[in-house]
């Protein structure tokens, strides 16, 4: 999970690379929906430079062609030291992998995004012996997606669309969108979305506002949404950890019946009450002997 706004700029495309096509289309570049897209290793340092690290390069098979690799920059704020690093990289990854090189910076202000296009030159004397064109997204041309329909069927886009946006004032129909689409996801999804832009917008506005949409108030207790599940199984499978840990350390055998029982039991009431008696009780089994309908099983 991503640390930083920055992160989140690139990583986003390691961790949800469908967001590839919709953005090439934006930049005028056809790319198909089937694409197989790996990871590659970003340090670009020589044997005894000083060290370089792009944000994040991909590895993109597309199906109707051949490969290429994509180095994928966050840029804050214009910096000139970029003007000669980012094409070294772009030398650098052709030189080493033998495979065509694009080069896309993702910007979250238009001053930015209208610095990073380039191009820039190196040479000398009237000629030109390299120019580097990035490809670059920004406010300008990312959408603002700022309805529920398409924020459930594009969440990767959506947060995206946030992140790219949240300097802006469209910010906020874009989190409140992707706030509602929640609900309706799959847990490991909702779950991913929710700490991705949590992370990513961290301590700014937009953060705030992030997480003033996905509180403990709008989602929880007992509105029975996909979140709300979420949660609770998380508090389970802690609290369960913390049983079977206390039962392990005192040293009493645990069966396969009694650990499938507290392992599976999602009512947090019944396993706070577990947890508290794991530190008296004399067996295991004895869990379970306040409850309804038990039958005390003889010491052996």
């Amino acid at each position: 999970m991503v640390t930083s706004a920055h992160e989140g700029m690139h990583r986003i495309f390691q961790e949800r690379p469908e967001i590839l096509t919709p953005v090439f289309g934006l930049l005028g570049i056809e790319l198909p929906e089937k694409a197989a897209v790996y990871a590659v290793a970003t340090d670009a340092t020589e044997a005894k430079p000083m060290a370089r690290h792009i944000d994040t390069v991909l590895r993109v098979g597309p199906s109707d062609g051949d490969d290429f690799l994509l180095a994928v920059e966050a840029q804050k704020r214009r910096d000139r030291k970029k003007e000669s690093s980012w094409p070294y990289y772009v030398a650098y990854l052709q030189a080493k992998y033998g495979l065509p090189v694009l080069l896309l910076v993702v910007c979250r202000d238009r001053a930015t995004t209208k610095w990073a296009a380039g191009p820039f030159d190196c040479g000398a004397r009237g000629w030109t012996a390299q120019r580097t064109y990035p490809l670059v997204v920004g406010p300008d041309n990312l959408p603002v997606i700022a309805d529920e329909r398409t924020a459930a069927e594009k969440p990767a886009m959506a947060a995206f669309s946030a992140l790219a946006h949240a300097n802006s004032p469209d910010v906020d129909g874009i989190l409140d969108s992707l706030g509602r689409a929640l609900a309706g996801m799959d847990p490991d999804a909702a779950s991913y979305f929710y700490q991705f832009l949590d992370s990513a917008l961290g301590a700014s506005p937009a953060g705030d506002k992030w997480r003033n949409i996905v509180t403990f108030v709008n989602y929880f207790p007992g509105r029975g949404t996909l979140l709300e599940k979420t949660f609770l199984e998380g508090e389970a499978r802690g609290e369960a950890k913390g049983i079977l840990r206390v039962l392990e350390v005192r040293g009493l055998p645990i069966s396969d019946v009694v650990r499938e029982r507290i392992t599976t039991c999602t009512d947090l009431d019944r396993l706070n009450d577990w947890l508290d008696r794991a530190g008296t009780v004399a067996r295991a089994e004895d869990l379970f002997a306040a409850e309804p309908g038990h039958v005390q099983e003889p010491s052996p």
